[in-house]
């Protein structure tokens, strides 16, 4: 497991905490490992850093830096924060139905919620990630394989993770730095490591995951596009023209690809990733998140803090107003768009366009 440095978006969700996240902080912060610590009671969690969001039925639940959850019962008016057993910061949430959810993040934390994001509890850590790893590798014989599981083992639980899929009822997938890939059949009260499916030898961070149908995508660093068409029994490697980070990534149908990442480049494939064609876009800034907008539209967010949705072969702008650095957006119904933020939740006021 060969150590690399990790890029500037990946450092801003990595990190423990950052400067913008400061002034809300409502004391110092407890000491002991974060892994094992609550999460830091804030004065206004929607004014700290926040990486992801997601709807637990009308509820709004954000998680981000120090293991915060926000929660909104009122379309973003007011926000209160949820009882959190760690204070990681956590990278991605999401929800099954209205109680039901799971939320990911630092030290290989895997948070699960059954009570639409009040209260969570702990379904996996690094330790316990790093002996699946470990058990999966000497089971396979790998020698290489075998030798990055102790490494990670004697590394201790520092691997972030950094998405997660919801498979259907109780199934959910990982994934992370460093290769990480677990999955779960019971909501995560057992795993197994998907690692020696993927083709993924220099265990290369995975950013993304997406998933429509039996269609599987994964994307990373240094170009990598793993696809699965059988529901994640097995993977391929898909190659495309760019070799920097892909941060984001949908699938805006089984064929149809869209992965987004360092300095904006955007490439599309409509035939399983037979080819590519470049995206547009109108600054050279990453791309640190995508989602698809109830209209159809997909959309992206910069760190330039610039709303971007896909009119053909390009990205247009459609923010009203400047925003902070993106880490992630919330598309509602009837609703403004959430964006979060370097400074919180924010509605991202834009412009309505036709759909992709």
């Amino acid at each position: 497991m060969t150590m690399r440095l990790l890029s500037t978006f990946a450092l801003r969700r990595l990190l423990p905490c950052t400067l913008a996240a400061l002034p809300a902080l409502s004391g110092a912060a407890p000491t002991g490992p974060a892994l094992e610590r609550p999460a830091v009671v804030v004065r206004a969690p929607e004014r700290t850093v926040l990486v992801g969001a997601a709807l637990a039925g009308e509820r709004i639940v954000a998680v981000g830096e120090r293991g915060i959850v926000a929660l909104s019962d009122d379309g973003a008016q007011h926000w209160r924060q949820a009882a959190v057993p760690t204070s990681v910061t956590l990278t991605a949430v999401r929800f099954t139905d209205a109680k039901q959810g799971w939320a990911v993040g630092h030290g290989g934390t895997v948070l699960a919620s059954d009570d639409g994001g009040e209260r969570w509890t702990r379904r996996l850590d690094g330790r316990q990630a790093a002996q699946i790893v470990l058990d999966a590798a000497r089971a396979g014989g790998d020698a290489r394989a075998l030798q990055d599981a102790e490494r990670l083992v004697a590394d201790g639980p520092d691997k972030p993770l950094l998405d997660l899929l919801l498979l259907g009822g109780p199934r959910l997938l990982v994934v992370g730095a460093y290769g990480l890939a677990l999955a779960s059949e019971d909501g995560g009260s057992t795993w197994q490591s998907w690692m020696p499916r993927l083709p993924n030898p220099k265990g290369l961070h995975l950013y993304a995951a997406r998933q429509r149908g039996q269609t599987l995508l994964l994307a990373g660093e240094q170009g990598l596009v793993l696809l699965s068409t059988d529901g994640g029994r097995s993977f391929r490697r898909v190659e495309t023209p760019y070799k920097g980070s892909f941060f984001s990534a949908e699938l805006l149908g089984e064929q149809d690809i869209v992965l987004a990442g360092l300095r904006g480049t955007t490439l599309r494939s409509t035939d399983g990733g037979a080819s590519w064609t470049s995206v547009a876009v109108p600054i050279p800034a990453s791309i640190t998140a995508t989602a698809i907008a109830p209209d159809g539209r997909l959309l992206a967010a910069s760190q330039a803090g610039v709303v971007m949705a896909l009119q053909g072969d390009r990205l247009v702008p459609l923010n009203t107003r400047p925003l902070p650095p993106l880490n992630g957006l919330l598309p509602r119904a009837g609703a403004p768009l959430l964006a979060l933020t370097v400074q919180g939740a924010q509605r991202a006021e834009t412009e309505p366009g036709p759909a992709k």
